[in-house]
């Protein structure tokens, strides 16, 4: 079996992807009130602060700084997958393992975790995130996405409302995952 090495660090900020088992799925989008209750339902139970996210259809980036005591994101991630599992009709395949281990069909198991290093780091992520639903050809400004912290950044006067431009096709490659 893998062993899978994470860093954990009390007080850390890290960058987070986490992905629906159906990459084809828009079930985040379709049923974004869930997820946001199920969101709230995490951060009620183990505080954390959102530093930047952006949900699309099928998988989720954000960065998140823990509390100073607290390195236990996997807690969090778990507590949010199976809140918004929980809201969600029984209806998706499940494979023989998952089933062997009651487990739904909704999320892929794992996720991609970052610590983030410096300034530098949170920036290119923070920029990432904001720019992704525009290379994924969602939309063609990044203010135009509809669950994206971006607003609030811009409210805060941090980014102007036409930060990213208007984007062609295969634009933002300068991002890359």
């Amino acid at each position: 079996m893998t062993t899978y090495r994470r860093l954990f660090i009390p007080g850390g900020t890290y960058f987070f992807t986490v992905a629906l088992a159906d990459r084809s799925s828009s079930l985040l989008t379709e049923r974004i009130d869930d997820l946001r209750a199920a969101y709230r339902y995490a951060h009620d139970r183990h505080p954390f602060e959102t530093v930047a996210m952006v949900v699309l259809p099928e998988h989720i980036h954000c960065i998140w700084t823990l509390p100073e005591d607290d390195a236990d994101y996997p807690t969090r991630w778990r507590l949010l997958k199976t809140a918004f599992s929980r809201r969600i009709p029984a209806l998706e395949p499940r494979s023989n393992s998952r089933q062997a281990k009651h487990e739904r069909g909704i999320w892929q198991r794992r996720y991609w975790e970052h610590a983030v290093r410096d300034e530098e780091d949170l920036l290119r992520h923070v920029d990432y995130i904001h720019f992704n639903p525009v290379k994924h050809g969602y939309v063609g400004r990044v203010g135009d996405w509809p669950y994206s912290t971006f607003p609030r950044f811009v409210a805060r006067g941090w980014f102007p409302e036409d930060w990213g431009g208007d984007a062609p096709n295969g634009a933002g490659e300068e991002f890359g995952e």
